[in-house]
């Protein structure tokens, strides 16, 4: 099961945030990718991350020992970490985060669990921040020529389009 929230917060030290991440997925049984929610647009580009990026693991074509760097790969629509991190990866200060909340045992994902995650991360739950814009295409590197070949409706699709070129460019 996979469950998808969106997050407004201020984070003081960004290593120490992914680790209270990981603590908390461990303690829960969960994977948990967090990544910057300015780059996000709509559930669907999560979700497409989360496809590609399991059926890179199950055909053994993964770049990365885990899933959830795997999907940070997709998510951002490169082929490398280092690349994936800057451009996906969350900030300090004050941010915008989707939370990519996975069950290993594919059991459904408690009601709850999203509360007691971003109450131990001290954040405010905003769905808000996983709605994408012309200015979300444009930070992911989408330019007016690629969004005139659609029409505004069909935006999410040159996002899709980028997580689905990461097999290729692999």
């Amino acid at each position: 099961m996979i469950k998808i929230i969106g997050a407004k917060g201020n984070i003081q030290d960004v290593d120490d945030f992914l680790k209270k991440v990981e603590s908390f997925a461990s303690k829960n049984s969960l994977r948990i990718q967090a990544l910057n929610a300015d780059l996000i647009y709509g559930k669907d580009h999560i979700i497409s991350a989360v496809e590609h990026a399991n059926r890179s693991i199950d055909r053994k074509t993964n770049t990365t020992n885990s899933l959830e760097k795997e999907i940070l790969l997709y998510a951002s629509g490169e082929r490398q970490l280092k690349l994936a991190i800057p451009k996906m990866g969350v900030r300090k200060g004050t941010a915008n985060i989707a939370f990519v909340i996975l069950n290993e045992a594919k059991r459904k994902i408690p009601e709850n669990i999203a509360n007691d995650l971003l109450k131990y991360l001290d954040l405010e739950k905003d769905d808000i921040v996983l709605e994408g814009n012309i200015d979300t295409l444009n930070k992911f590197g989408i330019n007016e020529n690629e969004t005139k070949t659609v029409t505004k409706s069909k935006y999410g699709y040159l996002i899709l389009e980028k997580v689905a070129m990461v097999d290729i460019i692999k």
